[in-house]
């Protein structure tokens, strides 16, 4: 299968090494990987036109949805698991802990209150409330798996995938 590696790991100062290192593991498991860095565009609307057809070209898609930069997962991940689904392909997210949503407000933003309706925010907003890891936006059409790239490899052998079933 070609695999999209989509995440914030392409941010990471050891991008380069950790490409290889992920090419290497799906290529373990006879999986062919399509990297973001894979492209040669230097210039946005190119790096864009670039992982979009990578995507178009992937037959699932893995996210990496840690939290970045705060408690929700890199913004340009998002857009690609949401492309993948709207083109239809299968999707497994990992995330490195089994926390729910609200618990991971409440660490990066402090107490959340209860209002007659629900819980809120620190800035009041409403904070989900299904125990779901991630905004339902993104639990609910991907599988979600715990762990790590290898687990998220590893659970493509699980009929689930196929069906965008989620697994908790």
């Amino acid at each position: 299968m070609k695999l999209y590696l989509a995440g914030p790991d392409v941010f990471r100062t050891d991008a380069t090494e950790w490409a290889a290192a992920a090419r290497a593991l799906c290529q373990l498991c006879g999986h062919e990987a399509l990297l973001p860095l894979d492209g040669k565009a230097q210039d946005a609307a190119g790096i864009y036109a670039a992982n979009v057809e990578m995507i178009r070209a992937a037959d699932a898609v893995l996210a990496n949805l840690a939290e970045f930069r705060g408690a929700e997962p890199d913004s340009g991940t998002a857009f690609e698991v949401g492309f993948a689904i709207a083109l239809g392909k299968p999707v497994v997210g990992y995330l490195p802990a089994d926390e729910a949503l609200a618990d991971r407000i409440a660490r990066h933003c402090g107490p959340l209150t209860r209002d007659e309706v629900g819980l809120l925010d620190g800035s009041g907003l409403r904070v989900e409330q299904f125990g779901l890891p991630l905004n339902l936006m993104l639990a609910v059409p991907a599988r979600i798996v715990v762990g790590d790239l290898s687990t998220a490899i590893a659970s493509l052998h699980c009929d689930a995938v196929f069906n965008h079933t989620e697994v908790r």
